[in-house]
């Protein structure tokens, strides 16, 4: 391995921390890298794996002001790119305009998730104002730049997918919801990988609350329409079909009464039904569908069967869990955040656009989250999905599972004790166009050991374990969200 130290940060957390997201697995990186000809540790880089993995960490170089949550950290986007049997890695720190202010600062200057947003010294929605926007979510690769982006509204920072250069915010994305008070793009824009097309979505506490876009193929927005919600709402994903863009109204939200004090925090309403509203992606009217309550953080797909809307995702049966208080200190920041307590499970809806109905199953007893698919199938009928089991308690990934939606078969793989993954995108063969033909990437962390490395499974044997490793120069943060990319 040739790895060429780019630039150390200073990092202005606490010698002594102890906070559970901010030390061990979770414990940031100061250091970036440029490294060439990563070793290989074991097997061999497949010759037709070419293109690039990119994940999104949180990463933080301040503490926030207040309690500090895992996904406050600021963004640190890394990148592993293959081609010709061999492999590079790349990882920088996400310069935004937040983070510049903090360094000029030299301090803190946004509260965290789980403070009173008013301890922060901004006013504004989300992280336009009394949330930073650290860019630390997600990431997707369109119209030839990876894109950043954060689960409470901002931005879209663009960057090479595999040189990692900053580009700076997308000039349409600092506009995006107009004129509903600038909401600014989610994190989970969606790729619909046979159109070329983007799919966005921005949500504030103004009406009309919810604002859905399209950016074409060449990366501009092209269409955008607002989307009227009953009240601040709090979506995290979204789904679509060839037809249709699949928005949530979740029975989880700001309590009205507290946002009114300027107090975000949320409330689960089992009173209240979800609602799927049906969007046409080239604009017109919205038909809404009601469902059994429940919060859904991620959908794996969604597509168009006949006259009926199929839509997979992961229903969770607790969706706000209470700590118990026996567990300790951080009792109550590990329940927020742990799918174990919130039970999520894959769950299938069938919308009926004849009759309006809502049919719904539980697809398989199985604890998960962070499903990926073969993107080439996004938005019609999938067959396949990689998921992430989590440790119990934690957010952390613990194992892998293939599923298959014809035969219900299951496929799992477990790291061992102290050993962490990432989100697992497919990576398809060079040439190849069939489903799920290729390789599931990831990167991986041993804390024992205090190394991180890169596996490659094959998509069609995640059981049988990683058919390659490679290895990293530094162990890397745990974090959220990834994708792959292919080198064309």
């Amino acid at each position: 391995m040739h790895a060429r130290v780019v630039r150390r940060h200073e990092s202005h957390l606490p010698a002594d921390d102890t906070h559970p997201y901010r030390t061990g697995a979770w414990k940031p990186n100061v250091t970036e890298y440029d490294a060439d000809d990563l070793d290989v540790l074991e097997g061999c880089i497949p010759d037709d794996l070419a293109g690039s993995y990119l994940r999104n960490t949180e990463n933080p170089l301040f503490p926030a002001i207040g309690r500090y949550h895992p996904f406050d950290g600021d963004g640190m986007l890394h990148s592993i790119t293959f081609g010709n049997g061999r492999a590079s890695y790349k990882n920088r720190l996400i310069q935004t305009s937040g983070l510049a202010a903090e360094i000029e600062a030299n301090g803190p200057l946004w509260a965290g998730i789980i403070e009173p947003q008013s301890k922060s010294q901004r006013d504004g929605w989300g992280a336009r104002g009394k949330m930073k926007d650290a860019s630390s979510t997600d990431v997707v690769v369109h119209a030839g730049v990876a894109l950043t982006s954060f689960y409470q509204c901002g931005e879209l920072y663009a960057h090479g997918p595999a040189s990692l250069d900053q580009y700076g915010p997308l000039q349409w994305s600092t506009s995006f919801g107009l004129p509903a008070a600038r909401m600014g793009v989610s994190a989970h824009p969606k790729l619909d990988e046979v159109t070329n097309e983007l799919l966005v979505f921005g949500y504030s506490t103004h009406a009309p609350y919810f604002h859905f876009g399209v950016a074409s193929a060449e990366g501009s927005l092209v269409h955008q329409q607002p989307v009227p919600l009953p009240g601040p709402r709090l979506p995290h994903d979204m789904a679509f079909t060839e037809n249709y863009a699949i928005v949530g109204d979740f029975p989880l939200f700001w309590d009205p009464e507290l946002l009114a004090q300027g107090i975000h925090r949320p409330r689960f309403y089992p009173n209240l039904p979800t609602r799927f509203g049906l969007v046409p992606r080239k604009g017109g009217d919205i038909r809404w569908f009601e469902a059994a309550p429940t919060y859904v953080l991620h959908f794996i797909n969604a597509y168009e069967d006949g006259n009926t809307v199929v839509i997979d995702g992961y229903f969770q049966e607790d969706p706000m869990p209470k700590p118990d208080r026996a567990d300790g200190e951080w009792a109550a920041l590990k329940k927020m955040v742990d799918i174990s307590a919130m039970r999520t499970r894959p769950h299938r809806w069938r919308l009926d656009l004849a009759t309006g109905r809502v049919t719904e199953e539980k697809l398989f007893d199985l604890i998960s989250e962070f499903p990926s698919i073969d993107g080439r199938v996004g938005g019609r009928r999938h067959h396949h999905a990689y998921v992430m089991t989590a440790k119990p308690g934690w957010f952390l990934f613990d194992g892998m599972t293939r599923i298959d939606f014809d035969t219900g078969a299951l496929q799992s793989f477990k790291w061992p004790d102290g050993t962490y993954g990432s989100e697992g995108p497919l990576a398809p063969r060079t040439g190849s166009s069939k489903e799920g033909d290729g390789y599931v990437v990831t990167f991986v962390s041993d804390t024992i050991r205090d190394t991180s490395e890169c596996q490659i499974f094959d998509a069609a044997h995640i059981d049988a374990g990683p058919i390659t490793r490679i290895a990293l120069p530094e162990r890397i943060c745990a974090g959220t969200h990834a994708c792959w990319t292919s080198a064309k």
